[in-house]
């Protein structure tokens, strides 16, 4: 089977290709494009499956060592793609989730003249999700890292023109912002190369300069690989850009902000996390949980319902990077699972809503719809109920572990960081039924004589279904062992893949028994229906109650729902700076560069002006000149002579 591992990155490559011939042609044939392109997808998903099978019952790793990719100096690498448990199990969700997401493109898209291009960029974006989770040296984990956020640019400001042209600056601000990210983890790259001379995954692991690499060298080495996990990943700080993603069209955000390249930086920790010391992932354990909480409280005043979505999105990556800062990367990359299933579902699910109300996205203008969209509501709700952490969801066993892994990561700041998530999933519980209520419950507060809302198409709704049963069910994976009695799947699955990092913490762990834990899961229950039953009952009649309730916190709700005024401070402190500075430059090189050139180049032309009177084509000037200069000659002769 690892023979045709490649195939996995290059079905979607070659579908990419065939969707971008098509878009040249005629407006008959682009309609093929969505076919040939979720095509393409369920034939890597099929592939992957097979390699998985395979790597689950052989109990060995697939590798593909295609050519010699870059030989310079010292850096030798190869086209090397490497099938572990964790690869393979990230290979399932990226072309599982990306192949609904297209077939759910194919009826959202359908009357858009650019689908062609959208699935091609599509495609383009499934075929660098594979080359950076299967890529087996850090290099080509960086040519899949730079390519989701090229296809990212491209997929957000797909709509260009819209709006006045604000998806395109949306783009642009995430594609800035992931470059940002991307310095610190080139930097980061040049001193594990230094220290290891190799960037193999498997041959840092098991090296033997793995020993010496320790101290600052390793504290800030893993600092700068995070920073740029921070903006692949929308962490404190390089958060912003996530938020105003949500420009480009439903079946992106899904696709891109849910379930696959937001949770990049993740995976990147989770398949270097033989290189993180306590230190470093301390640091990701706070920036976690306090991304988590900020995004979460943002998330409670807005009303549009694809930001609610994305500040949840990042809220929730908050909560994956605090389980990796713990040392619980197999309950991050279990919460990245579940995450994936539901954060799709809910997505597509508001595109679903955005379709059959002509494109209006204010939940504040909405209500009722319950009757209206039946299949959309109820997928909605098991979306909302995973989302909130819900008992016995799927979201409630990786959010429930992650609080757990908290509790007993043994540090001196774990209750804290605990106190942080518990509170941060009191409000997501709140905010996503403040969502679904407001959306499909109450009386209709839109226009009814210009929005018609109507079920979508089975194409979207089949989609909305399946990803409805994943979430509900995806639990399983990886089940508490107070329930079970024993390590869920996901745990036992990761175990040889990302187990190093543990012995970092071991000293300082606590050992605590399950009946504690138990008393922790009814917690986290307790927390989650608290909060869903407040998002409901403050909300099911429609805003005007909660509005009338949160008067006196007036000032409060300014400042969630100006979303801490991040962006504006960014603006003041960094883009207007710069943007003086760069005016600054500019007049520099006008004046001054250009001036010294084009002054230089003016006095030559002055002097030949002057000079060219010598060459008049008159006989007798000629013989005054030379008189002149044998008599200027024979004096400097005489005068060097005296």
């Amino acid at each position: 089977m690892q023979a045709f591992l490649y195939l996995i990155p290059a079905l979607p490559l070659l579908g990419a290709i065939v969707c971008g011939i098509l878009h040249t042609r005629s407006r008959e044939t682009r309609r093929y494009a969505g076919p040939v392109a979720t095509l393409a997808v369920l034939s890597s998903f099929v592939i992957a499956c097979l390699a998985f099978l395979e790597v689950e019952r052989e109990g060995k790793d697939l590798v593909y060592d295609g050519f010699t990719w870059i030989s310079s100096g010292e850096l030798e690498l190869s086209f090397k793609l490497l099938l572990d448990p964790l690869s393979a199990f990230m290979a399932l969700i990226v072309c599982g989730v990306g192949f609904l997401i297209h077939l759910y493109s194919i009826g959202y898209m359908r009357a858009d003249e650019g689908k062609a291009k959208f699935f091609a960029y599509l495609n383009l974006f499934i075929f660098a999700m594979s080359i950076l989770i299967l890529g087996a040296s850090m290099p080509l984990l960086l040519v899949g890292w730079e390519g989701v956020g090229a296809m990212s640019y491209l997929l957000i400001g797909f709509w260009y023109d819209k709006d006045e042209g604000w998806p395109a600056k949306a783009g642009q601000k995430a594609f800035i912002t992931n470059r940002i990210g991307d310095l610190g983890f080139l930097l980061g790259m040049f001193f594990l190369f230094q220290h290891f001379g190799t960037l193999d995954f498997t041959a840092m692991r098991e090296g033997t300069q793995l020993d010496s690499f320790t101290g600052s060298l390793a504290f800030w080495t893993c600092t700068l690989l995070f920073f740029g996990a921070c903006g692949k990943s929308a962490q404190i700080p390089l958060f912003v850009w996530l938020p105003d993603a949500m420009a480009g069209p439903t079946p992106v955000s899904a696709l891109i902000h849910a379930a696959t390249m937001v949770t990049a930086g993740v995976y990147m920790i989770c398949r270097a996390s033989f290189l993180f010391p306590p230190e470093a992932l301390m640091l990701v354990a706070w920036v976690g949980a306090i991304t988590a909480l900020v995004a979460g409280a943002i998330a409670i005043a807005q009303r549009d319902l694809k930001k609610i979505l994305a500040y949840s999105t990042v809220s929730q990556l908050g909560y994956m990077f605090l389980a990796c800062g713990v040392g619980a990367f197999s309950a991050a990359i279990f919460h990245v699972a579940t995450h994936a299933f539901f954060k799709a579902l809910l997505f597509l699910g508001a595109g679903s809503v955005i379709h059959g109300m002509r494109n209006e996205q204010d939940c504040f203008k909405m209500g009722g719809l319950a009757k209206k969209m039946p299949v959309t509501c109820l997928t909605f709700l098991v979306g909302a109920l995973c989302l909130a952490g819900f008992p016995f969801t799927s979201g409630f066993f990786s959010k429930d572990e992650i609080l757990w892994e908290t509790v007993k990561s043994g540090s001196m700041a774990s209750w804290t960081l605990w106190g942080i998530a518990a509170m941060t999933a009191g409000l997501t519980a709140f905010y996503s039924f403040r969502l679904f209520t407001l959306t499909f419950f109450g009386s209709a507060r839109y226009d009814s004589r210009h929005v018609h809302p109507h079920e979508s198409p089975k194409l979207m709704t089949l989609p909305l279904v399946v990803l409805a049963v994943l979430a509900a069910g995806g639990g399983i994976l990886g089940l508490s062992p107070v329930l079970t009695g024993e390590a869920g799947w996901m745990h036992r699955n990761l175990e040889g893949v990302v187990a190093s990092a543990q012995p970092f913490l071991s000293a300082e762990a606590v050992e605590l028994d399950h009946h504690l834990e138990f008393r922790f899961l009814i917690i986290s229950s307790l927390i989650a229906v608290f909060g869903v039953a407040c998002g409901f009952l403050l909300y099911r009649k429609g805003p005007a109650l909660a509005g009338r309730l949160a008067r006196p916190l007036t000032p409060l709700h300014i400042c969630l729902a100006g979303k801490f005024f991040i962006d504006e401070l960014y603006e003041v402190l960094i883009l207007t700076p710069l943007a003086m500075l760069s005016r600054l430059a500019g007049h520099f090189d006008v004046k001054v560069v250009d001036g010294v050139v084009n002054r230089t180049a003016g006095g030559m032309r002055e002097l030949a002006t002057v000079l060219k009177q010598i060459q008049n084509g008159r006989l007798q000037s000629y013989a005054l000149w030379l008189a002149g200069g044998s008599a200027a000659i024979l004096a400097f002769v005489v005068f060097q002579l005296w």
